[in-house]
């Protein structure tokens, strides 16, 4: 018999209050948004308070300022993290219903996409305030990790967004019958749990990484850390995704492993393709942030 890890049983709600025809629910999902962008905000801030950590001992911006953009960025996590699930995951279905587009409370979250919108409100709040807008990209890029190791802890508590399935003995038995749905597997059926992969590799590791190079003077390149939050997070992803479970949509008999590109035996899934990308940009401004600081040190 393979041995198995049975699902925690926590209610995905916190608490509810029914009142009248409506349920009021605090969600985990929701806890977790909240709480990622707090505790984002304090860390970001405490490097703020820290001139020193700065190129010309001059912060990318004010604490004041931090507070306008947590503004920004929330807009663009939601506008941006939904309508990138509208585009990159199932747009036929909102062609053809065009009012859930909005309907957030019913799921739906693209961090691809998220992560675009917070891209333009980063560009629109740096340019309407004069600010370096790399210097303010990488204070974003030390407050992300929380929230994503955050986001994906709910993602397990609600059994959503599971791996393939397993005989690994860390192998989870996810409840739903879509959980227990393994061609090919017979008895219960247990998954890879790459939520928790994602919040080990992209939210712990990749967080204190940034941790320890913001301390160590990697602030006063601008673009480093977020060239290094970008190639961790394509990392990390590109990898989970060789062992997460394909969204429904791309699964067909002829591709059963939801490849979006097919590349001979093998091909890429939809967080691969997005990844890459992300990798690209994020090596690029790495190696410019390092060949910025060579050729600024006289006898370099």
């Amino acid at each position: 018999m393979i041995a198995t890890l049975p699902f925690p049983n926590i209610d995905p709600e916190i608490f509810a209050i029914d009142i009248g025809g409506f349920h009021l629910a605090l969600r985990w999902y929701a806890l977790a948004y909240i709480t990622g962008i707090i505790l984002g905000w304090r860390l970001a801030n405490s490097y703020l308070k820290k001139p020193g950590l700065w190129a010309n001992n001059t912060p990318a911006m004010t604490s004041e300022q931090l507070e306008s953009l947590l503004t920004w960025v929330i807009l663009g996590i939601i506008l941006g993290g939904r309508l990138g699930f509208v585009l990159f995951y199932q747009p036929a279905y909102y062609m053809q219903n065009p009012g859930e587009i909005l309907a957030v409370w019913e799921g739906g979250m693209s961090f691809h996409g998220g992560m675009l919108g917070v891209i333009v409100a980063l560009l629109l709040f740096a340019w309407a305030n004069g600010l370096r807008i790399l210097s303010v990209a990488d204070v974003l890029a030390i407050a992300t990790p929380p929230g994503i190791l955050l986001g994906r802890l709910a993602n397990f508590i609600n059994a959503e967004l599971w791996g393939r399935p397993t005989d690994l003995p860390w192998g989870v038995v996810f409840p739903g019958q879509a959980a227990q749905n393994c061609p090919g597997v017979e008895g219960v059926c247990a998954r890879h749990p790459s939520q928790l992969y994602e919040a080990g590799m992209e939210g712990i590791l990749l967080g204190l990484a940034l941790v320890v190079l913001a301390s160590s003077g990697a602030l006063r390149r601008p673009g480093l850390l977020t060239g290094v939050f970008l190639t961790g997070y394509a990392v990390a992803r590109f990898l989970v995704e060789f062992v997460r479970q394909a969204d429904a949509q791309f699964i067909t008999p002829d591709n059963p492993l939801g490849r979006v590109v097919q590349i001979g035996a093998g091909g890429l899934s939809m967080g691969q393709l997005l990844s890459l990308p992300m990798l690209a940009f994020g090596l690029w401004l790495i190696f410019r942030a390092i060949r910025r600081d060579r050729t600024a040190q006289p006898g370099a």
